[in-house]
């Protein structure tokens, strides 16, 4: 399963400062003029895991592959961007694939870093979502009613299509109602099963259906305190859940970003602070699209793969190779914490901590697995 985050926000707030240090390297041109992204910027980063240096230890290997994130920065929105203003408008196609938007939110003051239409979080989160949902509405209304006799899953199609459109109309994300009993009851949703709304969401790639995440980018001299603290002061700013909010200083991201990790972990302790933000950010955006990894540890390599909560043992074999969710027999299972306090396959078997499970076994986070696949 790929994660792809969409990074959106207004020109000069620091998006490619954050992807400068995602990418451990300035890939993106980071200029202090408005439209400095011209193109769309994509980038794979690992997500962080201590745990696959253990297992490589354990069984000595010197591959190791991560999960990864995807990340697209695309050009800053600008007020009026879904007419045609400014450049990023032009773009909004490479994050219709994204599984979640990222909004890049300016509360840092440097009168060296031109203001282009930022304000403040709230006024800036409110000009880019206004931008997104103009864009998703020209979506829709380029949708054509069908005529004559019809099958009824395509008049449900073009009902929930008028539905969406009336959502957009009174300047509201399509998200801040579909988790909502009383908003989709006002929209007259409840009268659609919910695959069907997903399904016509899915097939439109609708931005403001995405589940959405903010890094709140702020100065250095801010980061002092608790990030806790502020991170609260910012949701209740924002009107989201402070479990989407990630609060975090984009420049000294970079900074940290081609650290040695001694250095690196260094450095955070000197600023008071436990994880670096972009840590946080990839954490926050595997909670909030309730993702979890399963390792698989072999002497060619040890690697984490990325699976939605609740997946079955057959379905995370889909994962590594799509022929094995239709041949797997079985899966060899133990936690992670068992096969490194054991010493590896042959230690977690002779202490009757490694178990065979079927097809339709719940996978866990951490579960170290092996499959057993027929031909």
């Amino acid at each position: 399963m790929a994660l792809q985050v969409g990074i959106v926000g207004l020109p000069n707030v620091g998006k490619s400062t954050l992807f400068n240090a995602l990418l451990k390297e300035q890939q993106a041109l980071a200029a202090n003029y408005p439209f400095a992204t011209i193109e769309p910027n994509i980038g794979i980063v690992p997500v962080p895991d201590s745990r696959l240096d253990l297992l490589a230890k354990v069984v000595k290997t010197t591959v190791i592959k991560p999960a990864t994130v995807e990340f697209v920065d695309i050009a800053g929105l600008v007020k009026g961007a879904s007419r045609g203003e400014g450049l990023g408008n032009k773009f909004l196609a490479h994050i219709r694939e994204a599984a979640v938007i990222c909004h890049v939110l300016r509360d840092f003051e440097d009168e060296n870093v031109i203001r282009e239409g930022a304000v403040s979080p709230k006024d800036d989160l409110h000009t880019v979502r206004l931008e997104l949902q103009l864009a998703d509405l020209a979506t829709l209304e380029k949708q054509v009613e069908p005529k004559g006799a019809v099958d009824r899953a395509t008049k449900e199609r073009w009902q929930i299509i008028s539905a969406l459109k009336k959502v957009l109309m009174d300047a509201q994300s399509i998200s801040q109602i579909l988790y909502s009993e009383q908003k989709i009851g006002e929209y007259g949703l409840t009268q659609f099963a919910p695959e069907a709304i997903t399904m016509t969401i899915r097939e439109l790639s609708l931005l403001t259906a995405k589940e959405e995440l903010y890094v709140i980018n702020v100065g250095e001299a801010s980061l002092g305190g608790s990030v806790q603290e502020k991170t609260i002061q910012f949701a209740e700013q924002l009107g989201v859940k402070p479990g989407r909010v990630v609060v975090m200083c984009n420049q000294i991201e970079s900074e940290l970003a081609v650290l040695s990790d001694e250095d690196r972990t260094a450095y955070l302790k000197d600023l008071g602070l436990e994880q670096a933000g972009l840590d946080r950010l990839i954490a926050t955006a595997y909670k909030v699209l309730k993702l979890q990894s399963f390792l698989t540890a072999g002497e060619k390599e040890v690697r984490a793969w990325t699976i939605g909560q609740g997946t079955t043992a057959r379905q995370a074999a889909g994962v590594i190779h799509t022929d094995f969710e239709r041949r797997m027999i079985s899966a060899k299972i133990t936690s992670y914490e068992d096969f490194v306090a054991h010493n590896g396959w042959k230690g977690v078997k002779e202490v009757g901590k490694l178990r065979t499970e079927g097809r339709d076994y719940v996978m866990q986070e951490g579960d170290v697995v092996e499959f057993l696949v027929g031909k």
